[in-house]
């Protein structure tokens, strides 16, 4: 996700991509929940054919391809990172202001490691057909103490193992089918993207270097600009709050050749532990938990991008996510989307480049006995997708929040981008859950007290972030971000008239091979 929390600048196939995942678990709430946040980036499209593997020669300048012939390629992955974060104010102080802990320390610094080796293999058994597999770990630690006060902590985890097999059917359409953990996003990342979780026991908080399905069988049929996915997942969670979650579905998609695409996303939910909150009738009271409240949710996603508009709109991008939530078993229904504009000003140097997004998720609304509380599942949270806001991202799950995005980008080099971001982020519904809002306080009005939870104003923050990304060498990525979250009504409110804007910086260097 963007929050200048969780940030990891990876690089797959010499492309920059800033990742960012995190884990909630905030002590400033009574009723804690988990969030997984994060982008993890697969690319299941066309097979290159046996013929043409063969014929390219084996890389004298790659150290990591360690065997190369007509029949097998196997090759060595490995990945490093380093990430420095300080933090001031942390939550906008709300430890202290809205809960009275004063043991909670809202300003950290810490240190993020994390390394990732792994190695692949194809072998060909025909012109046509080959098996290919993956396995690799990742092993992480944090120095010091991270925004969930997690402490001098890390571990090793398996990151993907899978095994696979791919063929051509016809000259237009191959298939390909692999089990095991692996990587998988669909869409735009609304929904699928992070199938990992990482921080408290693993650390890493920020960096979120786990990406991979803890399970994964995914089946591809792709020819004519059309993917056909049928895949069945389970997250890979952090074993401290596992809540069992298994789900299956379908995506179809159709890309044009001008990077225009359409697609749709089915997903049904097997089985899950993981619980909701039921806002209390007209927000006043606690709110509800209802105990495995996903287990047997449905939802369809549409996502769809037009590049190149056309005529003096040429520069022009513009795309839609929508999806709807439903749940009989529970009476949910719920929705969310986007829209999302980008021009790029190809005349001028540094080709700066504007976007504008409006994304919202239905929240729970307390005047009816429906549950309306959309659920992000686990969806992709890096600034220029779905992050909401850019600290309140660590703060503020895809439900029950809206926001409008704004982004200026720059790129003075080739090897360097500067981007300036700003989101204004409210609450949908009034007196009903957000992520830190689970906690219950008392609400004055005509000198009378009732206990509610969420917000009373709709206006929760304005987040900017700076961010400056440099490629190094093709190897070695450079991130650095400073970001300001600035308390609207609805958090001032709920520290009780007054809150310091939070700050924060970091940068971090990556080594991919």
């Amino acid at each position: 996700m963007h929050c200048n929390c969780n940030i990891r600048a990876l690089h797959r196939s010499n492309k920059q991509a800033t990742l960012f995942r995190f884990r909630q678990n905030n002590p400033i709430i009574r009723t804690a929940l988990l969030v997984v946040i994060s982008a993890g980036i697969i690319s299941l499209g066309s097979p290159v054919s046996a013929a043409e593997t063969i014929e390219s020669p084996p890389s004298k300048s790659d150290p990591m391809l360690f065997f190369d012939s007509q029949d097998l390629t196997v090759r060595g992955h490995f990945q490093f990172g380093v990430n420095a974060v300080a933090e001031r104010n942390l939550f906008w102080d709300l430890a202290e202001l809205a809960t009275g802990n004063i043991e909670f320390d809202s300003d950290e610094n810490w240190l993020e490691i994390y390394t990732e080796p792994g190695i692949s293999f194809e072998r060909h058994i025909s012109p046509h057909s080959s098996w290919f597999g993956k396995v690799s770990a990742v092993a992480s630690y944090t120095a010091g103490t991270d925004a969930f006060a997690a402490s001098n902590i890390g571990s090793v985890t398996i990151e993907e193992i899978y095994l696979g097999y791919r063929t051509t059917l016809t000259d237009e359409w191959n298939i390909e089918a692999s089990f095991g953990p692996r990587m998988l996003k669909l869409g735009t990342g609304m929904l699928i993207a992070n199938g990992g979780s990482d921080g408290f026991e693993r650390g890493a908080l920020k960096f979120g270097p786990r990406e991979a399905w803890g399970k994964a069988a995914i089946v591809q049929l792709t020819g004519s600009g059309i993917k056909a996915t049928a895949f069945y997942l389970a997250p890979n969670e952090i074993p401290s709050n596992d809540t069992k979650n298994l789900f299956n579905g379908i995506d179809l998609r159709w890309d044009g050749e001008d990077g225009s695409y359409t697609g749709l996303t089915y997903i049904h939910v097997i089985k899950s532990e993981a619980a909701y909150p039921k806002a209390a009738p007209r927000g006043i009271g606690a709110p509800t938990i209802i105990a495995d409240a996903r287990a047997k949710l449905n939802a369809v996603n549409f996502y769809g991008k037009k590049e190149r508009v056309g005529g003096d709109l040429s520069n022009l991008s513009l795309a839609l996510d929508v999806t709807y939530e439903w749940n009989d078993r529970i009476n949910l229904r719920a929705w969310g989307g986007r829209i999302k504009s980008e021009y790029v000003f190809t005349r001028y140097s540094w080709r700066p480049t504007l976007g504008y997004s409006y994304q919202i998720f239905s929240g729970d609304n307390p005047n009816t006995s429906r549950i309306e509380r959309f659920d992000p599942l686990y969806y992709d949270g890096s600034p220029s997708t779905w992050a909401t806001g850019s600290k309140s991202a660590m703060v503020f799950i895809n439900s029950n929040v809206q926001s409008h995005n704004l982004s200026i980008r720059i790129t003075p080099t080739m090897q360097d981008t500067i981007t300036l971001r700003y989101a204004h982020v409210r609450a949908v519904e009034l007196r009903s859950p957000l992520q830190f809002g689970q906690a219950t306080r008392l609400d004055f009005s005509n000198g009378l007290s009732s206990v509610v939870s969420g917000v009373t104003n709709a206006h929760l923050s304005d987040d900017f972030f700076l961010e400056y990304n440099r490629i190094v060498t093709p190897n070695v990525y450079l991130t650095a971000g400073l970001s300001i979250s600035i308390p609207g009504a609805g958090i001032t409110g709920a520290a009780g008239g007054n809150a310091p804007n939070w700050i924060g910086g970091f940068i971090n260097v990556v080594f991919n091979y």
